[in-house]
């Protein structure tokens, strides 16, 4: 199903990797573009062996799932991947392997979905939850110690508070308390921040965003520094028999957006430092959060743990509360009004709306910058705040 590179994939920079598919080609043909395989199911021979590749049933073994997880491993520094029907089922396989009664430590006021999810599932299994400010290091140092968490998850740059975590720190502090550290890494993406090399033991990502980037594909990955784990192997045998496979046209269209993930992430981050920029000296904005701004206060971290920019993700706190901020994405004609991040098109969110008691700032939009002209884009942002 695959060719490798000529060079070594050590030696090959992301945008290399990324644009050439990790080396993949189409054998039958050719062809520069892998071709998508919708079988559901794989020959054997006459001594009844699997014919090509261990193929045997598509819930296990997908050629086009596997050239994504391929390239995304190589993109972590991962020892294997794993590509999950949406972000949420790659949390749920990870939450899956805890046994009742067991402790796990969240990072409080991360995406509302993880969180609310989180909650649930633990009510539910009778395991133990404790929230924290994971970007408060001594705080969660400390939980670390009281708690002994059999897992914690962070999330950097969070949404939509956009906090930045201490990655080696918070490893360093859950493994010293016999637990694992799992990363949200889907606003960063690998291009920006590879967490496996910060100590994490998992990474997961919402593919549906930044590593897709085409809003057209609902799909979620998870990644390991240790592919011979207890947690991997359970992660995996969870995904085989439970059925969370994603299928090969959507695997095939995720390839094809992560193709142009380094360009896509170099380019919306300059646009969004430069929004962040212009959105601090405007008169109807009260705050900025954007850890490329230096006077955020993980601003010195982000430049430590991201390489080539700050990513996609911006919020901004209008003057006036809730009717100022509504007022102004009624008036933006580029921005679309919609939920989601990470796509080539900017998108706008009043998420006072979307998640009202959980101390979002009435007059918070968060903003997903595109690829568009930023000159464009703030144009618009200007107009619709009034200059």
């Amino acid at each position: 199903m695959s060719g490798k590179p000529a060079t070594p994939a050590a030696r090959l920079k992301p945008a290399t990797l990324a644009a050439q598919a990790a080396g993949a080609i189409d054998p039958a043909s050719g062809g520069v573009v892998p071709a998508i395989h919708p079988a559901t199911t794989f020959v054997r021979d006459t001594d009844y062996v699997p014919t090509v590749d261990g193929n045997v049933y598509a819930r296990s073994h997908a050629p086009n799932a596997r050239l994504v997880e391929d390239l995304l491993a190589q993109l972590e520094g991962a020892q294997e991947a794993l590509v999950f029907p949406s972000g949420m089922a790659a949390v749920a396989a990870v939450f899956r392997t805890l046994p009742a009664g067991a402790v796990v430590l969240v990072q409080s006021q991360i995406y509302w979905g993880t969180t609310a999810w989180i909650r649930d599932f633990c009510t539910r299994r009778d395991v133990r939850l404790v929230e924290v400010d994971s970007s408060d290091t001594d705080a969660f140092a400390q939980a670390c110690a009281q708690e002994r968490p059999a897992l914690a998850w962070v999330e950097t740059p969070s949404n939509p508070w956009l906090r930045i975590t201490d990655l080696a720190a918070c490893a360093e502090a859950v493994h010293a308390a016999g637990g694992l550290l799992v990363a949200d890494m889907t606003t960063a993406t690998p291009v920006l921040t590879q967490a496996l090399s910060f100590g994490a033991d998992l990474v997961m990502h919402s593919a549906t965003k930044g590593l897709n980037g085409h809003s057209d594909v609902l799909a979620g990955a998870l990644a390991c520094a240790d592919a011979n784990s207890a947690i991997w192997a359970a992660i995996r045998t969870d995904r085989d028999t439970a059925g969370a496979v994603l299928g090969p046209f959507e695997a095939w269209l995720l390839l094809r957006g992560m193709r142009t993930l380094p360009l896509r992430m170099e380019r919306m981050s300059a646009n969004a430092l430069r929004l962040a920029h212009q959105l601090s000296d405007h008169p109807q904005v009260e705050a900025v959060l954007y850890p490329g701004l230096t006077d955020h206060p993980g601003h010195s971290l982000a430049a430590r743990q991201m390489q080539g920019g700050y990513g996609p993700l911006l919020s901004f706190v209008v003057k006036g509360g809730a009717q100022a901020a509504l007022r102004a994405t009624s008036r933006l004609q580029l921005f679309h009004r919609a939920t989601s991040l990470g796509g080539v098109e900017s998108l706008v969110e009043h998420r006072h709306t979307i998640e009202p008691h959980t101390g979002i700032p009435e007059g918070l939009l968060r903003v997903s910058v595109g690829i568009e002209a930023v000159e464009d884009l703030w144009d618009d942002l200007a107009q619709a705040l009034g200059q």
